[in-house]
């Protein structure tokens, strides 16, 4: 049942148990359907389909199809408004004339210009009611017999599929990986994750749980199946069960209601609690912070039926506040107050992550004579800290030399809000020196290897993934930050949707931003064409699904390209059923259907809080064009939002991603060339053995290589 998320995930194909026979032909029919869809087989792939029966071979073969063609968006019908899109594209004037032309002259005959002006000044006419207005005039079969064939070309994507395990061993694979990963999953890891624990859950367990979320997800399962729970070592990682359990919010970032709980699970939370406690009593200083949370799960747990377990009630007593625990972060807050920062650093020590994070304010706070001892405190404390706390904080300081154009702040629904910068830089030796102390620590975390490094030169503008919760699912898709390379004369934007229950209308659009971010231009459902920039048209009803595409030559006069897809009217984006943004590139006279997936380069789900969604920017530098993730959210409004009216929000935005100095691949790779044989990938075959760093494994490795390819950079982090 996994088989298609694992491909999806990993690109790797779960070899197939069926019977062995000649599959020759369905392997290489596959090889072909594969290559339309911008992808191809291994050797090894094709092989192992060509020694299958022919029901096996075809059934893994159908698999691999299907989710390739969902992994690019091709799963679903691209129709186009405008039929002969990129041509045959009216002026956005001339387009509404004939709308609002026709929805006078009901009688036959022709309106005049007269029965026009009086038609829209009399208020009672919904241009987007107009007859005819944002549904297809045409169906998906006529598109296809207006368009020619697509015109290969050698800039077409090929993405290539390896050969994996079987794929029970394929599950336990990725199980490991995702449970044990050293930094935050995003929601589309986070469920897979919770589906590969309930297979998985009587297989071999990660040695250790890093982070606390995925600890929450495993322990869920376990509570329900009657296993014992795992790396459960503060009274909040409980509490995170327990809301995991309610199907709540993990992350603690909002309040869940809980579920009523069976006794056996009752007791195993009170005792899970009880132990906690019994062996630190200090861990009651984390209560406080979620008091009211605490207090409703008592409600639901009933400790005051459980005398067995008296550390477990001293939990709910402090929620109550029937009990006083001083909290670190509260000691520390009372000494920053009174201006003892040192002493201040060093009540943090207890928790070098939280003190980490409070360097920068600790380090601006201090007198000249106190600063000595607060690196000192920061130093100490970066042998205990996890290693992407060390690298937030490096890339934190690489951005501390100067005040920045503004603060962005972005949550984990990647909601971002933007206010002025009003620090003080940090001076410039203080930076280097807690920089030369950081790179030190993180590399000697750094997985040693004993084999070369090879690296594809790709893969070093993409950001640290730090977090997963700043990414969206899909294809090739990079954490925020991360730069890859536009090779081509033609940008393609597309966004699909497919509403749920009521009428959705999403809007695509693009803002044109000079090199001082101010506003050079805007194409959308209001403009369909500036400056070379054409808009398929206006979809209004997401019934069946609906599509919207923008052509953006790359001649383009402008210095940042902004896509955005905008809420008019209808569910958001966590509520439609589907909905998906990407971009494709081709060539100026590359013929073809509006979609196609062999030049997709990248598709991301759109599943954020907010009525706007901004996924990218294109950024002319001085070498040429490239994609910059953001993945970012708008609130806008409930309603009619467009892109006329959130210019300067986006462009704040945009401004505050593209000038950050981020923590990229690069970082890593400077730290190995330190103490191991590193070497650039030109694209041949290496003749030895050799560790791989890419965004995609080559075939032409040698028998005993090991790749690091997109899916697992994140497991490259210190731990």
């Amino acid at each position: 049942m996994f088989e298609k998320l694992i491909i999806q995930k990993t690109l790797r194909v779960p070899a197939s148990t069926g019977e062995a026979g000649d599959g020759t032909a369905v392997a290489r029919q596959l090889d072909v359907t594969l290559l339309d869809v911008g992808f191809s087989a291994s050797r090894a792939l094709l092989d192992h389909i060509g020694a299958l029966a022919t029901g096996p071979a075809m059934d893994l073969a159908a698999t691999v199809v299907s989710a390739v063609r969902e992994l690019v968006g091709d799963h679903v019908q691209h129709n186009a408004y405008f039929i002969g899109f990129p041509d045959d594209v009216p002026d956005t004037v001339e387009f509404w004339t004939d709308c609002l032309r026709a929805a006078v002259l009901t009688g036959g005959g022709t309106a005049t210009d007269g029965q026009l002006r009086d038609a829209v000044a009399s208020g009672l006419v919904n241009l987007l009611d107009l007859p005819g207005y944002g549904t297809y005039q045409h169906t998906y079969a006529d598109l296809l017999d207006a368009h020619d064939a697509l015109i290969a070309s050698t800039g077409d994507r090929v993405t290539l599929l390896h050969l994996g395990d079987t794929a029970e061993a394929e599950a336990q694979r990725l199980y490991l990986a995702l449970a044990g990963s050293t930094t935050p999953l995003g929601e589309a890891d986070l469920d897979l994750l919770d589906e590969l624990a309930v297979v998985c859950a009587d297989g071999p367990q990660p040695a250790e749980i890093p982070v606390r979320e995925n600890r929450a997800v495993l322990n869920d399962i376990r509570l329900l199946l009657g296993r014992p729970l795992l790396a459960v070592d503060t009274t909040t990682d409980v509490l995170r069960l327990a809301c995991q359990a309610s199907a709540g919010d993990v992350s603690l970032a909002t309040p869940t209601r809980f579920r009523a709980f069976r006794r056996r699970e009752r007791r195993v939370l009170l005792g899970a609690l009880n132990d906690i406690i019994g062996a630190s009593p200090g861990k009651l200083g984390d209560v406080p912070r979620y008091a009211e949370r605490w207090k409703r799960l008592g409600e639901r747990l009933h400790p005051h039926e459980y005398a067995q377990w008296p550390h477990a009630q001293q939990v709910f007593a402090v929620a109550r506040g029937e009990r006083r625990v001083p909290t670190l972060a509260g000691r520390a807050e009372a000494a920053i107050r009174a201006g003892a920062i040192a002493p201040a650093a060093a009540t943090l020590s207890a928790a070098p992550g939280m003190l980490l994070r409070s360097a920068d304010r600790l380090l601006r706070l201090a007198p000249a004579a106190e600063r000595a001892a607060v690196v000192e405190a920061v130093t100490g404390a970066l042998g205990s800290a996890s290693g992407r706390v060390l690298c937030s904080l490096r890339e934190h300081l690489d951005n501390r030399l100067r005040p920045a154009s503004a603060r962005m702040f972005a949550n984990r629904a990647r909601r971002a809000y933007i206010g002025p910068d009003r620090r003080p830089p940090l001076p410039a030796d203080l930076v280097a020196d807690l920089s030369a102390r950081l790179d030190a620590e993180i590399g000697a975390r750094l997985p040693e290897f004993d084999r070369p490094l090879l690296v594809d030169p790709a893969v070093l503008d993409v950001a640290l993934p730090l977090s997963g919760k700043a990414a969206e699912g899909g294809f090739a898709v990079l954490p925020r930050g991360s730069r890859s390379t536009v090779n081509g004369e033609l940008l393609r934007f597309f966004t699909y949707w497919r509403q749920a229950s009521r009428r959705t209308d999403y809007d695509l659009s693009v803002l044109l931003l000079d090199e001082d971010f101010h506003t050079a231009g805007q194409v959308s459902w209001t403009n369909y064409k500036h400056d070379g920039i054409v808009h398929s048209g206006d979809i209004t009803d997401g019934r069946d699904g609906a599509t919207e595409f923008i052509d953006v030559p790359l001649s383009v006069r402008g210095q940042y390209v902004v896509p955005q897809v905008y809420i008019y009217a209808g569910e958001s984006f966590y509520d439609v059923a589907e909905s998906m943004f990407g971009y494709q590139i081709r060539t100026e006279d590359q013929r073809g259907v509006p979609f196609e997936p062999r030049t997709v380069r990248a598709r991301s789900q759109m599943r954020g809080e907010g009525r706007i969604a901004l996924p990218m920017v294109f950024a002319r530098g001085e070498h040429g064009w490239q994609a910059v993730w953001l993945h970012l959210y708008l609130q806008g409004r409930p309603s009619f939002n467009r892109v006329e009216d959130n210019k300067l929000t986006v462009a704040d935005r945009v401004r505050a991603v593209v000038e950050r100095r981020y923590l990229t691949m690069s970082y890593l790779v400077d730290r190995w060339r330190e103490r191991a044989d590193v070497r650039t990938w030109d694209g041949s075959p290496p003749d030895e053995p050799v560790v791989f760093i890419g965004l995609e494994a080559p075939e032409a490795l040698p028998e005993g290589s090991e790749a690091y390819s997109l899916d697992r950079l994140s497991e490259l982090i210190p731990e």
